[in-house]
């Protein structure tokens, strides 16, 4: 006969909120508790495991192979009892449930309002938050949000991973914009020859408009001169209006009406819009209805751009979509 204990559902989401946030006393805020007790549940959870499962780190602690195995059954645990938790409120006739969702700013100017009208009538409620953090951040923000709508540069690879799964919702091109009335302004496209010399306004390390400059200062051999690094689109928009240097934009971030906005030739240049989950919550109806909801938001933005653009070539068309749904 085996002498193992269950394994306590409670200590599992301990274990897993620690892989989340990295630090007990991160763990102890999150869920209100003392560091003391949530050491004391984690030895006891190693005790149940009949394995170690964290190791000292400095003045932290980090989990050992056992413990980082253990998180991933812990997701498929927890993620079984919200599926049982949101089936038994159907059956209660209660609300379909509320769904916590992180979006980065422009994309949640994008497709929020959409997705909002999607959801109308369907018994789910959606808590929207705008969170501008680069895609390695996706995992820690999953410890507190259901769905995370991230972006990254088209040749970075997904966020995908033992503990997350990523689906690529839809593309959107990067341009270049300037002054009206910079040298360039009127060009339908430019090349990244022509770009060398300028003065560069662009976004924080590690999102995708930075890994584009990367890219352009590969193909010219020359680092970009880059007087500003500010994360809100229509700051850049207005600094680039007063002529203090050009920027790429996302093209469905583009709102200054005076701007001229150009096509990157010979540089596919795009971003990425990734819908992140923990594994198996698209099991949990709430949730799935939400993901749903995003996927009709992509396409409605899809078909709105393609009626009012006409692409100027077959070949160009092929190229650069204005909005390619995944």
């Amino acid at each position: 006969m085996s002498n193992s204990v269950p394994l306590s559902v409670d200590r599992l989401r301990i274990l897993r909120e620690l892989a989340d946030r990295g630090t007990v006393a991160g763990v102890a805020e999150a869920l209100s508790m003392t560091p003391s007790a949530v050491s004391q549940q984690l030895k006891v959870l190693a005790r149940e495991a009949g394995v170690p499962l964290l190791e000292p780190d400095g003045r932290r602690v980090r989990l050992t192979d056992a413990g980082h195995a253990l998180v991933v059954r812990a997701d498929e645990v927890l993620a079984a009892m919200d599926r049982a938790t949101a089936e038994m409120a159907l059956y209660r006739g209660a609300s379909h449930g509320r769904v916590r969702v992180a979006l980065f700013p422009s994309g949640a100017a994008l497709l929020l309002p959409r997705i909002l009208t999607a959801l109308a009538g369907t018994g789910v409620t959606l808590a929207a938050s705008d969170e501008d953090v680069p895609p390695t951040a996706v995992p820690r923000l999953l410890a507190d949000y259901d769905v995370v709508l991230t972006h990254r540069d088209e040749h970075a690879p997904s966020v995908s991973g033992p503990r997350v799964h990523a689906e690529a919702l839809m593309r959107e091109p990067i341009d270049i914009a300037v002054a009206p009335g910079h040298r360039l302004a009127g060009r339908e496209s430019v090349t990244a020859d022509e770009l060398a010399d300028e003065t560069w306004l662009s976004v924080r390390g590690g999102f995708p408009v930075d890994d584009v400059l990367r890219t352009i200062a590969t193909v010219t051999g020359v680092q970009p001169r880059i007087a500003q690094r500010l994360n809100d689109f229509g700051v850049i928009e207005q600094l680039v209006a007063a002529g203090h240097g050009i920027a790429l934009i996302p093209r469905h971030a583009v709102r200054h009406p005076a701007l001229a906005v150009l096509r990157l030739s010979g540089v596919r240049a795009g971003r990425i819009y990734d819908l992140a989950t923990r594994p198996h919550a698209a099991h949990i109806p709430a949730t799935a209805t939400v993901l749903a909801a995003f996927r009709t938001a992509a396409s409605e933005v899809g078909a709105a751009i393609n009626r009012r653009t006409e692409p100027p070539t077959a070949a160009s068309a092929h190229a650069d979509e204005g909005v390619e749904p995944r």
